[in-house]
């Protein structure tokens, strides 16, 4: 692969590009285009923007994508969780509306942009992992309940301020429900009940599409404006155009921390929907490169009057299920876009908001995930703590203190599992020379004053305390001779210094108890550390290949073999290993 080739993907599928795929790339970029349209208006308005400037982050910035971006599914442009962020970030900061509102949203997707930049040029696309699948579910969940409470201003016909906290929206709208419009309710509802059974019955139909040019027909044929209900307006028919935002200093310091938030949450949304088509159609996504494609995508919505953009699953699942082959869909795609933007602008003039509104309500119902949740639940009920803090912490708290406190959560629930590591007592499994853990297979049999223990995670200084109080506690509990306590290394890939200083101290515990402690099934970089830190060669004989080695050892008195290496047990040269001690060859 040619170094113009690794950072212009499109270079490698565009000469081989095979002509087969045009029709399925064509009806795909054709379905998805004309899904975007209301969705970007809608999105838009989500995020406190003219519809216009969703119109613009479906275009350049989709076509920057299919230049830059790895995957061939992966349907880029507004998003409803972005957007929320977007209106969260920009509202105390700036007057909805204003031209100042505009550039500053355009700052941010430079922003965002940037970040994504350079997290991909340094390779850190790991970082995204400090979001863990349980949180996004939850947080997503969270978002999803918050942006379709959003809309209800506009199913209702009422106007609310913006409120910083979602029970301060819930009161304000419940206050307001007095000044409903009967017009723009029956409209937003009949909406509603047309994307739903739309979407039930004739999945293969574009819903929003038929939506929104049927509540332009209905406003016009039965003059509804002159009812009270509020329509987008006239929509600017002018092209993107290039130009660096317009925006004060200040608010780079006052936006950096969401730049990283929707950096996270829209990488994660966009990854992990990539990943699942990249792996139906039998090709790789690198999480580096994807990085830096949604970075160029973003900085290409701040050039060109937008806003934050990231991959969608449904408009995903959409392009795909419509034939997707290659990237070329989303170029025709942005084509739609830019057709529509154009020429058909003058006839969205008459679109609702209550339309708008009902587009996102169904667009994040699918959101709420509560399959996933079970599914979850069932694998592993300690991941709903943070599925449940990232839940209620955005709620509560809003959508960037919520996300914060739900990565925080989830740290600590890591780590609250590393200093309780599971651990296993070990018996012989009779015409074998496996050991189990006898919890699970109570008939395998231990050995009198030989107690094996096995720890399933690195020592570390977050386990080393709890750790230590546990090969004490059994060591006490030995009575009867050989009284030696073997530690079964095999699930112990790291050690760092204070795991190290604790081993050191169970010796030394241990021997003053005159318990011998054994070592056995040690990886190599563990031997490396036992090594330097003096462990290894304090030990000596104590060392085995394997614990039936060890216990077999311990039993018959046998000593340790002169030259380790040739057992497997350290892969020094003889001359380099220190001289096995027949005092602690055995117990």
């Amino acid at each position: 692969m040619t170094f113009l080739g690794s950072l212009l993907p499109i270079l490698r599928w565009a000469p081989r590009y095979d002509r087969r795929d045009l029709r399925s790339d064509l009806a795909a970029g054709l379905t998805v285009g004309a899904m975007l349209v209301p969705q970007a208006m809608a999105y838009a308005l989500l995020a406190g923007l003219p519809p216009e400037v969703g119109l613009y982050a479906a275009t350049i910035p989709v076509i920057v994508y299919a230049f830059f971006g790895t995957s061939r599914q992966l349907a880029v442009g507004p998003v409803a969780i972005v957007s929320l962020l977007t209106a969260s970030a920009l509202a105390p900061l700036v007057e909805e509306g204003s031209a100042g509102y505009l550039g500053a949203a355009a700052l941010l997707a430079l922003m965002v942009g940037v970040v994504h930049l350079v997290l991909g040029a340094g390779r850190l696309g790991f970082l995204v992992n400090f979001l863990s699948h349980s949180v996004l579910v939850g947080f997503t969940a969270a978002a999803a309940i918050i942006i379709g409470f959003s809309q209800a201003k506009h199913l209702f016909g009422i106007s609310t301020e913006r409120k910083d906290h979602f029970h301060e929206t819930v009161l304000e709208v419940i206050d307001k429900l007095g000044d409903t419009n009967t017009a723009t309710l029956v409209l937003g509802s009949t909406a509603l009940v047309a994307l739903f059974v739309l979407k039930k019955l004739l999945p293969g139909v574009p819903a929003a599409l038929v939506v929104v040019v049927g509540s332009i027909l209905a406003v016009e044929g039965l003059d509804l404006e002159a009812r009270g209900v509020k329509v987008v307006g006239d929509i600017p028919d002018s092209l993107p155009a290039f130009g660096i935002p317009d925006f004060d200093g200040s608010l780079v310091g006052s936006l950096i921390g969401t730049a990283f938030v929707i950096t996270l949450v829209g990488f994660m949304e966009s990854i992990a929907v990539a990943k699942v088509y990249a792996r139906r159609h039998r090709y790789e996504v690198e999480p580096n490169a994807e990085l830096v494609g949604l970075g160029a995508a973003n900085v290409a919505a701040g050039l060109f009057g937008g806003y934050p953009v990231t991959g969608g699953f449904s408009r995903t699942a959409v392009n795909d299920t419509a034939g997707a082959r290659t990237p070329l869909a989303s170029l025709i795609t942005a084509g739609i876009v830019l057709a529509t933007i154009a020429f058909l602008t003058p006839l969205l003039a008459s679109l609702p908001n209550a339309a708008l509104g009902a587009i996102i309500i169904m667009a994040v119902i699918g959101l709420i995930d509560v399959a996933e949740m079970r599914h979850i639940a069932a694998v592993k009920k300690s991941d709903l703590i943070g599925l449940g803090v990232a839940f209620f912490a955005t709620l509560v708290l809003g959508i960037e203190l919520g996300i914060a406190v739900a990565v925080v959560a989830s740290m600590l629930v890591v780590f609250a599992r590393m200093s309780m590591p599971h651990t296993a007592v070990l018996g012989h499994v009779d015409g074998t020379t496996s050991y189990r853990n006898v919890d699970r297979f109570p008939e395998a049999r231990t050995v009198d004053g030989v107690t094996i223990v096995r720890i399933d995670a690195a020592l570390s200084f977050v386990n080393a305390l709890n750790l230590k109080r546990l090969l004490v506690r059994y060591a006490d509990e030995l009575e009867t001779v050989p009284r030696t306590l073997v530690l079964d290394a095999s699930g112990i890939n790291d050690v760092d210094a204070t795991g190290a200083e604790m081993l050191a101290e169970v010796i030394t515990e241990l021997d003053e108890r005159d318990v011998a402690l054994h070592l056995t099934d040690v990886k190599g970089p563990v031997r490396d550390v036992l090594r330097r830190a003096g462990i290894w060669d304090r030990l000596g004989a104590r060392v085995h290949t394997c614990t039936h080695d060890a216990v077999d050892a311990i039993t018959s008195r046998r000593e340790a073999p002169a030259d380790q290496r040739r057992f497997g047990i350290d892969e020094r040269s003889e001359d380099q290993q220190s001289p096995p001690n027949p005092e602690v060859a055995v117990s």
